[in-house]
């Protein structure tokens, strides 16, 4: 390339390429200056004994490797709980909820995907764990891991898939038994994603149970923030004892919801809410499941997402040798159905409905409308 063709400022940013020599070190920039009293590491060990001596009775322990399926040796550096969110965090899976539906709206590019709603579980999960004294790491990481087992399409997936599944799916289970089991999480973690949903078992974990209000927490006040900038709802339209008890805006609720659970665990012990918190909440969500899930438009682009869903697993059950990474099962199979539905779960969106007019040979008329399927 000619010199001439590079920017100044490609030429700036070059002169950074070996950082800035004071003598010793190697700082990142000329002016550095900001430093700490020099020390041993703040490893591991020393991470377990301030949990140990900070953390409340009832909260959930790191232990060296932690309880894993597969054992493993201890990280010098990081808890078992904070190896568990790093692992979540450079998955593919995790990577993939950035192409996930969050919401079966019209989506822009302001409105949550399965990426940024996993974030903001994780920031209310971690404020709620961190006020309450129990372990901020496991909360985040079963917050950042628990929607890892959703399909393309918003819940659709799990209607479509339900029908090749005999026990039904599920993406807490999926997400926990099937799409993670290679990260080798540690027990709590996985159980914490397994049952975030208020239709599973409890949680065995405090983290866990604050993981699954935080997860309500956020969609009902996201959900409806989202329908709101695409013209689906007013906030106008709002209830009075949703408005009276928590406002109307997203700020404002996550506030009032935030400290009601805060408050039910440090006067009770319990993972919970008020009545009157936990009535607008639900109010909310009613509100919600109403005006934005069931709308006859909603029902339309989800009866699509479960066609195009359900094609592509008939496709791959038949043809097992064109999953990526064939299982070596015979076409029709009960193993071949699990491999096409452990791989059509685990596309985005865009990713699904383009395969279904590649494989296909699909109408792009009859895909979801307001779903991004192009190139």
């Amino acid at each position: 390339m000619a010199e001439e063709s590079i920017s100044p400022r490609a030429r700036a940013w070059a002169t950074t390429m070996s950082g800035h020599a004071d003598g010793v070190l190697v700082r990142a920039h000329s002016t550095s200056s900001a430093a700490v009293q020099p020390g041993p590491p703040v490893g591991r060990e020393i991470r377990e004994e301030r949990e140990r001596a900070l953390l409340r009775p009832g909260a959930t322990l790191a232990e060296g490797a932690g309880h894993r399926l597969r054992e493993e040796e201890p990280d010098s550096e990081r808890t078992c709980f904070e190896r568990d969110r790093d692992r979540i965090v450079h998955s593919t899976a995790f990577r993939r909820l950035a192409g996930k539906t969050q919401v079966v709206v019209y989506p822009s590019d302001h409105q949550r995907t399965r990426l940024t709603h996993a974030l903001e579980v994780a920031q209310i999960a971690t404020s709620i764990a961190r006020a309450a004294g129990v372990n901020v790491s496991l909360a985040d990481a079963i917050a950042l891991g628990h929607d890892c087992g959703h399909g393309p399409g918003g819940h659709a997936s799990e209607d479509a898939f339900d029908a090749f599944i005999p026990s039904g799916f599920d993406h807490g289970p999926w997400g926990a038994d099937v799409v993670l089991t290679n990260l080798n999480l540690c027990i709590e973690t996985l159980d914490g994603i397994r049952n975030h949903s208020w239709s599973r078992p409890a949680p065995s974990t405090v983290e866990g149970e604050i993981v699954s209000w935080a997860d309500r927490i956020a969609y009902c006040a996201h959900d409806l923030e989202d329908a709101v900038h695409a013209g689906i709802v007013k906030l106008a339209d709002l209830p009075a004892d949703v408005t009276q008890v928590c406002g109307s805006s997203r700020r404002a609720q996550l506030n009032t919801f935030v400290r009601a659970v805060v408050s039910a665990i440090n006067d009770h012990g319990q993972v919970g809410m008020d009545a009157e918190s936990a009535g607008a909440l639900a109010a909310l969500r009613t509100f919600n499941y109403e005006r934005i899930y069931v709308r006859p438009a909603s029902l339309a682009q989800s009866r699509s997402v479960v066609a195009v869903l359900r094609a592509l697993v008939e496709f791959y059950t038949g043809h097992p040798d064109a999953v990526p990474e064939p299982a070596g099962a015979d076409p029709g199979s009960e193993d071949a159905v699990r491999a096409a539905v452990t791989y059509v779960a685990g596309m985005t969106d865009r990713y699904a409905f383009r395969t279904a007019i590649t494989e296909l040979g699909w109408d792009p008329s009859r895909l979801p409308q307001g779903i991004d399927h192009g190139a």
